[in-house]
Formats: C-alpha cells, sequence, structure tokens
C-alpha cells in the first residue's frame, strides 16, 4: 500500500533507505501486556519495541495485519526511535474514557480508571453480542457519569439498517465511529440520518488508516469525524499531514490509541501536542477534542510505571511528557521464544514491504 496520497516524511524516507532488519532487531525487545479485560478479541498485547539512538518506538500490528499492512506500523515506530517527535504546542491533554464490550456491571469498575473523564468511548457491535446489550452498557455509562458525552465504536460490525436502529437506540451521541464496512455505507447512513431527523456524526477510523487514500472518504462526504492513529498513518508527522487537511474541509479530528504500551502511546500524546490550535468564532482558543490516548489502563502491568512517571489521569487530563521503558519491566513481560521469533520474522518482512512502498 504505498504512500501515494500522504507521503511519509522525507528524513524518515532516507532513514528507512538505510536501515536493515539485523540493526533493528538488535535493538528491540519483544513483550507480550496480559490485560484485565477481553478488548478486540485479545487478552495479551504483544509488541516490539525499539530503543533507538533518540528514543523508543513501538511495531505492534495485530496478529491478523500482513506486512504491507504492518509496514505503517513499522514506520511509525522508527519514526519516534530515530527521528523523535515534532516540536509540541501543548503540555497535557484531555482523554476520553474507554468502555471495552463488557457486561452493564463492570462499567462503574472500569470508568473508575479514567477519573474526571468526561467523554466516554463505549465499544458496541462486538460479535455474539446484541443491540440491547449495547444499550444496556451505555446505560451503565450514563448512569455512571451522568451528562457523560458519549461516543460509540462499532469498528464496522453494523449494516447500514441496523446502525440506523442502534443511532435511534442509543439516543445523543458525541459521533458513531466506524459504524458500517464501507465508505459507500457510510455516506449512505449520514444521508438516512438526517432524513430521519437524527442528529448523531459519523466518524471514520478504519476508511481512513486501512485505505490506499486516506482522503477517499472525505471526499464521498462520508463523515464529520476523523479518528486517527499514528501507528497505522505511518508515523506523527503524517498523521499531522493527513489531520490538517482534513481539518481544512471542516471535518473534526480525534487522535486515538491502538491498543498501545506506554512507549506508543508517546507517539499518540506527541501527535495531539503538536496539533495546531485555533480559535472560534469568538476568538477563543479550541484544545484538541478529547483523545482515546488512557488505554494503558487496560494492562495488568505495562513497560513503564506511567503512574510515577506523571502520567496519571487527572480530571481527564494527561501529560503529554514522554515515559522510558522500565528494564526490568521489560525482562518481566518478555514474550515466549515462538512470539519472539514470530515478531522477528514480522520485522523483516514488513521492513521489506516499507522499502518497496517508499520506493528505495
Amino acid at each position: 500500500m504505498p504512500f501515494t496520497h500522504a507521503p511519509l516524511d522525507p528524513h524518515l524516507v532516507e532513514l528507512i533507505a538505510i536501515l536493515d532488519a539485523d540493526e533493528l532487531i538488535g535493538r528491540s525487545h519483544t513483550v507480550a501486556l496480559p490485560m484485565r479485560v477481553r478488548f478486540r478479541g485479545i487478552t495479551s498485547r504483544e509488541a516490539l519495541l525499539i530503543d533507538g539512538p533518540i528514543g523508543w518506538g513501538e511495531f505492534a500490528p495485530f496478529r491478523d495485519y500482513q506486512p504491507d499492512e504492518a509496514a505503517a506500523w513499522l514506520a511509525a515506530a522508527l519514526e519516534m526511535a530515530y527521528l523523535g517527535a515534532p516540536a509540541p504546542q501543548r503540555d497535557s491533554i484531555e482523554i476520553n474514557a474507554t468502555v471495552p464490550a463488557v457486561e452493564p456491571g463492570e462499567v462503574p469498575e472500569i470508568l473508575a480508571r479514567f477519573p474526571g473523564c468526561r467523554t466516554v468511548k463505549v465499544k458496541v457491535a462486538e460479535p455474539g453480542q446484541t443491540l440491547d446489550d449495547d444499550v444496556a452498557r451505555i446505560a451503565a455509562v450514563r448512569e455512571t457519569v451522568p451528562h457523560a458525552l458519549v461516543r460509540v465504536d462499532a469498528n464496522r460490525g453494523f449494516t447500514v439498517d441496523r446502525a440506523l436502529d442502534a443511532a435511534r437506540a442509543f439516543g445523543p451521541l458525541d459521533y458513531f465511529e466506524q459504524p458500517c464496512s464501507t465508505t459507500a455505507e457510510l455516506a449512505e447512513l449520514r444521508r438516512r440520518l438526517v432524513r430521519s431527523g437524527i442528529f448523531c456524526r459519523v466518524a471514520a477510523d478504519e476508511s481512513i488508516r486501512r485505505a490506499g487514500d486516506p482522503f477517499a472518504v472525505l471526499e464521498a462526504r462520508a463523515l464529520d469525524v476523523a479518528v486517527v492513529k499514528v501507528a497505522p498513518l505511518g508515523g506523527v508527522r503524517r498523521l499531522l499531514d493527513i489531520a490538517e487537511k482534513i481539518a481544512d474541509h471542516g471535518v473534526s479530528v480525534t487522535v486515538a490509541s491502538a491498543l498501545d504500551t506506554a512507549v506508543g502511546v508517546n507517539a499518540g500524546l506527541a501527535a495531539v501536542a503538536a496539533l495546531p490550535g485555533h480559535t472560534d468564532d469568538d476568538e477563543i482558543d479550541v484544545p484538541p477534542a478529547p483523545a482515546g490516548l488512557g488505554t494503558g489502563g487496560f494492562f495488568i502491568e505495562d513497560v513503564a510505571d506511567v503512574a510515577a512517571a506523571g502520567r496519571s489521569i487527572v480530571g481527564g487530563h494527561i501529560s503529554c511528557a514522554a515515559v522510558q521503558p522500565d528494564l526490568d519491566r521489560l525482562a518481566g513481560l518478555e514474550a515466549d521464544t515462538a512470539t519472539v521469533d514470530f515478531w522477528h520474522a514480522h520485522l523483516r518482512e514488513s521492513l521489506e514491504c516499507l522499502k518497496r512502498q517508499v520506493g528505495v
């Protein structure tokens, strides 16, 4: 999937041309982080971390991603490890709470890990669950955090008809993220929501990060909000370039995590910290939308003690300062031999794909 429509940063391309897999593997640590709850179908999050000359990068595409798609995740890791992040414009950001597809009774415990968060993102359309399950989970969120701004994420789980029914059932939403699979379906849903008198913004995630052209969904008028993630978009600088072009068309932008470790969250925070500021019609500074970067709480143990490093959630905000992995934690979270071998082979194949995609 060449970076035709939104090229990578030229300095990153120059770097990719000279790096080889053996060097990267020599700098790497492969970890498996046990999770408190099942999230995206997994109970252990695997990641290959690269200790670069400038900082740490994370290569952690999900296992079902082939090298041609995983290549962008590797580009993002190399950027942070060898080039570092762009200059920040802010020191802390607001985040949203995230509620997986759990039973309603588990919602209060999960939300307790997000103190002060006023926006809550709820996973819906989980295979094997019903619309009633989703409605009950959202109701539990509203009961636990009255007046919360609720986002829902269907991960392409609905047809247009089912998404329309869900929008009616869910009540007021900040936005409905990736309710359907295709750009055409998103565009149709937006039209039908308007005709039905339902005010509900449609957000695109996979239709941006898993598309050959991240702007195709914009041209099709299929979104109101763009949810963008550093790793699958190829790095902080490419995300910022894409976000700027999308925002120029009046579309809101939310930066989110791809279930990153503390290292990966460094990149997401760097992206939000570097987003250009803007003012509203009354010349009041408008901060970035609450970011989906608080998912570290789903790990039983992370690669860094984020609380000790000053990245605790306080009043719904977290610091943008980067944290460094703890070597003792890396050793304790080291993956088994078969998993390490898998990630080393995946890195080699993904680097080859990445070099072809950027033409080096």
